[in-house]
């Protein structure tokens, strides 16, 4: 990761000054992942923000959602007339809660589900109970995470050090969020080695599955490492997660990405399989990892 990106993780996790003594270590990421979601898609929609209030009010027709999104050039929207400049106009603790809660509460349903994952409403009171919650408002709203400051690409290494962040200080419940780096590597390299040739070929598609993806980190690094070999390459990657909040932090990673977030389920993959009727090259887990055939 870059000095740059490096910089850019530090200083969002250095909120976690705002949360010492009313939040424990393991629980900063609690309010840090979901506050840079939700700070990064108030960015990036800036620029289509009134063109999707003026296309909402003028529509009538059907599949309303899919006009909008495509209006806002994203799988994401928000009607909400409240923006992060808005948000803390005011430093009543009550008016910020009431505004912040409006935004969140005008997502589309593809941000809605993540968001509710990170079950963020609770976070949202106890930061009010604690007077905390306009500062760290502020906070976020003086961190530039527009497309012109930070692309996709560097987003996504930005959240994946904001997640290893997060399993650091989580030491009683690492091992749910977070495998690590050295060994996730070495599994995708023993995976992908003996198709090398097939994988630099000319502009190859390659499916992938996790059947228990935590956080990601396991498909990140497969595509990365498929992305070196051949920039030509389009990976799609695919996972499931049993975990509520390892689920919303994976997801939220696809969408700062750019990258189809609806592609990862939530629930067990033994008894919901989300990917039943789908076919996969290659599948990864951290008990290991297989070629599919």
């Amino acid at each position: 990761m870059s000095d740059k990106n490096q910089e850019l993780a530090d200083f969002i996790w250095s909120v976690a000054d705002l949360l010492r003594g009313d939040y424990k270590r393991s629980e900063y990421g609690k309010v840090i992942l979901p506050m840079t979601l939700l700070r990064r898609m108030d960015c990036v929609m800036k620029d289509t923000r009134e063109a999707v209030w003026a296309r909402a009010e003028s529509f009538a027709g059907q599949n309303k959602d899919a006009v909008l999104r495509a209006t806002a050039g994203r799988d994401f929207y928000n009607l909400s007339r409240q923006t992060f400049a808005t948000i803390g106009a005011d430093p009543d603790t009550q008016k910020v809660e009431k505004n912040l809660k409006d935004f969140i509460g005008g997502f589309s349903s593809e941000a809605t589900e993540i968001l509710d994952h990170y079950a963020f409403h609770l976070q949202i009171d106890r930061l009010a109970k604690a007077g905390l919650l306009y500062l760290v408002v502020q906070k976020f709203a003086g961190i530039d995470l527009s497309l012109a400051a930070v692309d996709n690409h560097n987003m996504g290494y930005v959240f994946e050090e904001l997640i290893r962040k997060f399993a650091d200080a989580s030491n009683e419940t690492a091992g749910e969020h977070f495998t690590p780096r050295e060994v996730i590597e070495l599994m995708v390299e023993l995976l992908l080695a003996p198709d090398g040739e097939r994988l630099t070929g000319a502009a190859p598609v390659v499916d992938i599955l996790d059947p228990a993806c935590g956080t990601g980190g396991m498909l990140s690094a497969a595509q990365d490492h498929i992305k070196t070999l051949n920039p030509n390459a389009r990976v799609n990657v695919f996972g499931q997660e049993l975990n509520a909040e390892s689920y919303a932090i994976c997801r939220s990673d696809m969408l700062l990405k750019g990258q189809t977030a609806s592609n990862i389920h939530f629930g067990n993959s033994f008894t919901q399989d989300g990917h039943e009727d789908e076919q996969f090259e290659y599948m990864l887990a951290n008990q290991g990892a297989c070629v599919l055939t």
